[in-house]
């Protein structure tokens, strides 16, 4: 049997990547630098990958030697973070929570050995390198919404939780229906709540240009230190979508962390401006997955790709990334996609590569990855994808 090394293109694939998050903390990139940098990730990674698929997987009778470099390390900081929209307003059903879910969900929090705390405090741990209790959870709220002042802040506040409410700035100041003003944010504000931004519009920010994003930053900023008299140093993009010049641009705008609407725990050592959330809602809140949410625990990875998880073409992308923890369990992952019922996996040592022959629809794609970690708790990993309705796929 012959054997090939594959070594010296290792070494070249792994000289070449520039992670996500190394890429957003980079003070000397401009956005469109960012972008061509992610691309020649992508380029060389999926160039790697087919190499070694091709040479491990057909029957040529072919050794491939393969070593990657992985320092398993436990995350220091664990969290889990759960996001909410309306709170019992049946109407919208797709982002609503109704009130019995919401109680057991505050019930399980407030009897289960969770420590409820902030987003604030939860990121200052990430930046840190702080260690968190054991079964920390932050909550959140997106678009500011009135329920969110009459029927969900009451219970949380009795229960001493902690929570932090995303802003769209344009339906508060527009007085548009069903959302809350800018004096019940005050009060909120005054109640010890965090706030965060989710732009004026929330628009499709990886579908605007970067001047537009510049734009929707700076003015819903401006609007935030008139109306609540502080510019938030969390953000959540809208609808989860991202891409890595967004990402860049958030950071620039002088945001310390950013989340998206991806399940998922979150662990040190992860992308800072994509931190996950797991989505209630009346379809998907239940008390069983509410706790399996809760529990859940980071799956730590690294040299993903897609690094930009906004894209055109490849599609279906080369989807892959590298395993640092857990240690063990990885003959146990398994992976879902939105769009497709079965997804083809190659183990390859602690590098996982995911294809399908199906392209990912335009619009949002959520892939989620998971491994038991017992006592009926899992380690998670999710990203959403994004492609944009403009581009038109292979």
């Amino acid at each position: 049997m012959h054997m090939i090394s594959i070594t010296y293109l290792m070494i070249f694939s792994i000289n070449c990547n520039i992670s996500s998050q190394g890429m957003i903390n980079s003070s000397y990139e401009t956005s469109s630098q960012t972008a061509q940098r992610g691309a020649w990730m992508i380029f060389f990674r999926a160039l790697l990958s087919s190499v070694i698929l091709l040479l491990g997987l057909t029957g040529s009778g072919l050794m491939v030697s393969y070593s990657w470099p992985v320092s398993a390390q436990e995350p220091q900081t664990k969290a889990v973070v759960i996001m909410y929209h309306r709170f019992g307003e049946s109407d919208f059903p797709s982002t609503n929570i109704s009130m019995d879910q919401f109680r057991a969900h505050v019930e399980e929090l407030k009897t289960g050995g969770y420590n409820v705390t902030s987003l604030p405090k939860i990121v200052a741990a990430l930046i840190n390198g702080d260690p968190l209790p054991p079964k920390t959870v932050g909550l959140s709220v997106d678009d500011a919404y009135e329920s969110v002042y009459t029927k969900a802040w009451p219970i949380l506040k009795a229960a001493g939780f902690p929570l932090t409410v995303f802003i769209a700035a344009d339906p508060v100041d527009q007085h548009t229906d069903r959302y809350m003003s800018w004096d019940q944010l005050r009060e909120l504000v005054d109640d010890g709540v965090t706030m965060g931004s989710q732009t004026k519009f929330h628009p499709h920010m990886a579908d605007l240009t970067a001047d537009a994003n510049k734009t929707e930053l700076k003015i819903s900023n401006d609007m935030f230190l008139e109306k609540l008299g502080k510019v938030p140093d969390l953000f959540a993009y809208p609808y989860g979508e991202a891409s890595t010049e967004v990402m860049a641009l958030v950071k620039e705008a002088g945001f310390v962390a950013a989340f998206g609407q991806h399940s998922g725990a979150i662990g040190s050592g992860g992308e800072l401006f994509n931190l996950p959330r797991f989505a209630m809602n009346e379809s998907y809140g239940s008390i069983d997955r509410f706790k399996l949410a809760a529990n859940a625990l980071p799956i730590s990875v690294s040299d993903i790709t897609p690094s930009n998880p906004t894209f055109g073409k490849p599609n279906p992308p080369l989807i892959g990334f590298t395993l640092t923890w857990p240690e063990h369990g990885l003959d146990r992952l398994t992976c879902y996609a939105s769009h497709v019922e079965k997804l083809d996996l190659q183990r390859l040592g602690k590098r996982i590569e995911i294809r399908t022959d199906k392209a990912m629809p335009p619009g949002r794609t959520r892939l989620n990855c998971t491994i038991p970690a017992g006592n009926d708790r899992w380690y998670w990993f999710g990203r959403q994808y994004y492609v944009p309705k403009k581009v038109q796929t292979d």
